[in-house]
């Protein structure tokens, strides 16, 4: 905890910022801390499709409050900020406005409403920190979270180890397996970054990601791992194309080829391909569900069912859903699809434009700035886990907020470490 507290004093002295309070960096963490969802579904029970007790509701209240006042605190860098990346608030907008023709209009509308403050908050942290205090934060953010989850798993197995399914598998602070893994796999991405923005630190940094590693192979989670080996890939290969500009080429050439590769052996042969990477062809069932959503999202493709709504009513589309896949399937299980599902496809299309123009913007930075290392990494992970988790567009959430801040961040051209 002492390098904990002294890393957030040497924030004091960052050149872009003339006084940091420490109060400030703490409230940053601790905010990163509940957005994490640690500890919240463990020890609060609420039904599926719910928002929960209204206590949760109320809690985020003083996390909107700060996030404005660090808005109207810095008008000038805020502004900046917004008009840099105006279709990342127009998303979280078009989140709320989805309420008017929503299957549930007053759930539409809350979610919208956190969602447009999550997005907001996203912009408030991109306007207050520069890239090195930012990327700081999130990695002691996430080495709390991993010491935390061996913590609870040493000492309250029955609270950090799953124990009736997937018997074994750790989940640490979270309630799932698979959340570990990806929580731990932005871990990994946020403590590359800090050693690389923090040189003399580096031999820390790389110790807590060793740490954070083992937390995914010890979850068992087949995303988390395949999460964690792009961004320790993506970190070695950030390095190797610095050294030159023909590794670089004989680097995106790999790349390529290995993409066309993987292309050819999945059109092929899929089945043989999942099973030798140890999954089953319809990825655990989510294949069938995602065939049965996409024709829900037909039926509606400019409008969608409303943010946030299409799960909660029992007796709508969801029925169907369930019906055909002979379970109580709570969410898409893919983050695009889930967009679709919300605000339709115009707005899939628009978060499309933001995504693919956000990790442009960073692998346009690969040769120059150190927090490269933390972004093209972090983006892999967000890339991965989307493709079999519902975190696209999410309220209250750490990951969405790094991203807006981040796409913030990226749309100023001299906002480099």
């Amino acid at each position: 905890m002492s390098l904990v507290a002294g890393t957030i004093g040497r924030l004091r002295s960052a050149p872009r910022i003339a006084v940091l309070e420490p109060i400030e960096a703490g409230a940053t963490v601790l905010v990163f801390l509940l957005m994490s969802q640690a500890l919240l579904g463990q020890l609060v029970e609420s039904e599926p499709g719910s928002d929960g007790p209204a206590i949760l509701r109320i809690m985020w209240l003083p996390v909107y409050a700060l996030g404005l006042v660090w808005l109207l605190a810095r008008p000038m860098p805020a502004l900046r900020s917004i008009s840099r990346a105006p279709l990342m608030l127009v998303l979280a907008i078009l989140c709320m406005v989805s309420a008017t023709w929503s299957l549930d209009p007053g759930l539409s509308m809350r979610r919208g409403f956190a969602v447009v403050m999550t997005v907001l908050f996203g912009f408030a942290i991109a306007s207050r920190w520069d890239w090195k205090q930012l990327i700081t934060l999130v990695a002691i953010t996430n080495l709390i979270l991993a010491v935390g989850s061996v913590l609870a798993i040493l000492a309250v197995p029955s609270f950090g180890i799953q124990q009736e399914i997937h018997v074994g598998a750790w989940r640490g602070l979270w309630s799932e397996k698979n959340t570990l893994g990806a929580m731990m796999s932005y871990g990994m991405s946020a403590s590359l970054g800090a050693a690389a923005v923090m040189p003399r630190r580096k031999l820390f940094w790389l110790g807590v990601t060793a740490l954070q590693f083992g937390l995914v192979i010890m979850s068992t989670s087949k995303t988390g791992l395949l999460a964690a080996l792009l961004v320790a890939g993506g970190a070695i290969g950030i390095a190797l194309v610095r050294r030159g500009f023909g590794f670089a080429a004989l680097m995106i050439f790999a790349l390529i080829l290995g993409g066309s590769l993987a292309t050819i052996i999945l059109t092929m042969a899929p089945v043989e391909f999942l099973e030798m990477l140890g999954r089953d062809a319809t990825l655990t069932g989510r294949t069938d569900i995602w065939e049965v959503l996409i024709g829900q999202v037909m039926d509606r493709p400019w409008t969608g069912y409303g943010y946030g709504a299409f799960w909660t009513v029992e007796n709508g589309p969801v029925f169907w859903v369930r019906q055909a896949t002979a379970w109580p399937v709570p969410t898409a299980h893919n983050g695009y699809l889930e967009v679709a599902l919300g605000i339709g496809l115009p707005g899939l299309v628009l978060l499309m434009l933001v995504y693919l123009g956000t990790v442009g913007r960073a692998v346009g930075r690969l040769f120059r700035g150190r927090e490269v290392y933390f972004l093209l990494t972090f983006f892999a992970v967000v890339t991965t886990v989307s493709i079999s988790e519902s975190n696209l567009l999410n309220r209250n959430s750490l990951m969405w907020v790094l991203f807006v801040a981040s796409a913030a961040k990226l749309a100023v051209k001299d906002d480099r470490v």
